[in-house]
């Protein structure tokens, strides 16, 4: 049996793309009108999709419910297996104490919460990101500022905007490796050419925002008088993110522009704070004043590496399981990351691989969809996370029993945010499998000279729906090349642009919301976090649209060319 996709099923191109939205719709309304809870709203949401897909696109019920069931696996393995040991990583620093340990190194650097939120939230979060990605950065950094001190949600809504920066380079550069080899055929390039292409364009896009963010952060945080007060620091930390991140993205490698920005940014704010302090310790109403001291004047606590000896361990796990991909050409016994990929399960999903067609203009002829399924089971970052925390347990002297209670106890900590997940996921692929994604895709490519704005909102609404920039790019970077090359516009900069605007999605996408909540305790918050987020990623979106439709138009050498 296949089916062929329908991308203007009511008629009219946007009357489609609206009636296709509503599981969008419901989602926000539940989350930020309603105020239900995250899993909730995404089950109401999982139902309108099921609906708006057997009843306005008539899609076979077998393949409804089969992209239904693919997309919950896919969120499963892929999403929820990383974020979950990305939390258990975490609460295994708690239960053995040595995340007090790390709190007090953190708080060595400086007494001031802004600095604090430099140095956590922007500079380690970006680290994060570069080596794990998923939801670890956010669930991570957000617990810290939390024990730290800072209130609950606010340490979340920072971790969420900190966040924006790194994301399109996340998880070793996978969003652009993605995207290299789904969009190399349609280009007529090969994979590694398109990656290094649309990671060039996107580091020449990103970085732009790397300088916005670290003010914004503590504007957020302080608002404006007092972010001014530390505009040394912020300016160091956002130029040398910046900088490090358009020279790694340009000239290094995609796998490794987050982990330089990121050391580059915490390495220039020790080095400013040796000859620079704020005039005043800024902290929360109700807290004890402290006498100033500088990152680089504050005593460095006995034993401060062996504190960070967790980081440590997952770091480097996760570089030696990435070696392949940054350094070319390894003889095959050093290769880990080949090594590991052997062990890689890719299936077909019965039922649904290559039963739904589709056609002009998501893709150029004809093509059969296809539903495969890859199950990366010793190179997920996932994977890795679980050997990091199990080997870091045991190095700081935790034994199996305590281990086995603390992952008992982030299975039920993260129950919720889980169900979140696997319903978000499976929304996202009745959508795609539908033709519901690619009609709202469609519409929003029908606006002509300004297609560069609207690529930023369909690469935003992409992470809206799955959380993971790797994932927008599955979605719509195929369709965003295609409608580019339909309207002369440069392939390139259109994908480029879909990752960019990405990133914006990431601090309003509902498991990511979720992640964040739950890992502070504070599960049921998600709707609040939603409305605190919401203005800046569409007022961030847009400034990524600018960017685009600007190199579009008049900055055209800024793109680059094969």
């Amino acid at each position: 049996m296949t089916w062929v996709q329908d991308y203007q099923p009511a008629g009219g191109l946007w009357v489609s793309a609206l009636l296709a939205a509503l599981p969008i719709i419901v989602l926000l309304v539940s989350l930020g009108v309603i105020r239900f809870s995250a899993h909730l709203s995404a089950a109401l949401a999982l139902v309108t999709a099921l609906g708006v897909a057997l009843l306005l696109y008539r899609m076979p019920a077998a393949l409804t419910f089969g992209s239904a069931a693919m997309g919950l696996v896919f969120g499963v393995w892929s999403v929820a297996w990383i974020a979950f040991h990305a939390v258990y990583f975490h609460n295994v620093t708690v239960a053995t104490g040595r995340f007090d340990a790390i709190k007090r190194v953190l708080a060595g650097f400086s007494e001031d919460r802004r600095l604090q939120a430099l140095l956590i939230a922007f500079s380690f979060g970006a680290l994060l990101e570069g080596v794990a990605g998923g939801g670890s950065p956010i669930a991570i950094t957000a617990a810290m500022m939390a024990a730290l001190g800072f209130p609950p949600v606010k340490a979340v809504v920072l971790a969420l905007l900190a966040n924006t920066a790194p994301v399109a380079f996340g998880g070793l550069g996978n969003p652009l490796i993605v995207l290299g080899r789904l969009t190399a055929p349609i280009m007529h390039l090969k994979p590694e050419q398109a990656t290094e292409l649309f990671s060039a364009a996107v580091g020449r896009q990103v970085p732009v925002l790397a300088l916005i963010i670290p003010a914004f952060l503590v504007v957020v945080l302080a608002g404006w008088k007092r972010m001014l007060e530390v505009w040394p620091a912020v300016l160091t930390a956002g130029l040398a993110f910046a900088a490090m991140q358009f020279v790694a993205a340009n000239y290094i490698s995609a796998s490794l522009v987050d982990v330089l920005a990121a050391l580059t940014a915490m390495a220039a704010l020790w080095l400013l704070t040796r000859f620079w302090q704020p005039a005043t310790v800024w902290r929360f109403d109700g807290e004890e004043a402290v006498a100033t001291k500088s990152l680089g004047a504050a005593q460095a606590e006995r034993g401060a590496l062996y504190a960070w000896l967790p980081y440590v361990i997952l770091v480097l796990a996760i570089f030696l399981t990435r070696i392949g991909t940054i350094f070319k050409n390894l003889p095959t016994w050093l290769d880990l990351t080949k090594l590991l990929h052997r062990a890689d399960w890719v299936f077909a999903w019965p039922g649904l691989h290559n039963h739904v067609v589709q056609h002009p203009p998501i893709t150029a002829k004809d093509t059969p969809y296809a539903a495969t399924l890859t199950v990366d089971f010793l190179f997920s970052p996932g994977t890795v996370a679980l050997l990091a925390a199990v080997l870091a347990g045991f190095a700081m002297g935790a034994r199996p029993k305590l281990l086995l209670a603390t992952y008992a106890k982030t299975l039920h900590q993260m129950r919720w945010a889980l169900a979140t997940i696997f319903m978000i996921l499976a929304i996202a692929f009745v959508m795609n499998y539908s033709g519901a994604t690619q009609t709202l895709g469609l519409a929003l490519a029908t606006t002509g000279v300004v297609f560069p704005l609207c690529s930023a909102y369909i690469g935003w609404l992409g992470v809206f729906l799955t959380g993971s920039d790797a994932s927008t790019n599955s979605l719509f970077g195929p369709m965003q090349v295609i409608s580019a090359q339909q309207l002369d516009l440069n392939p390139i900069l259109a994908g480029a642009t879909n990752t960019s605007g990405g990133v914006m999605g990431k601090m309003i996408s509902p498991q990511n919301l979720s992640i964040g909540a739950t890992a502070i305790g504070q599960s049921g918050k998600e709707g609040s976090l939603l409305r605190q987020t919401f203005l800046w990623s569409l007022l961030l979106t847009a400034v990524v649209g600018v960017i685009s439709l600007l190199q579009a138009t008049i900055l055209t050498a800024m793109i680059p060319s094969p």
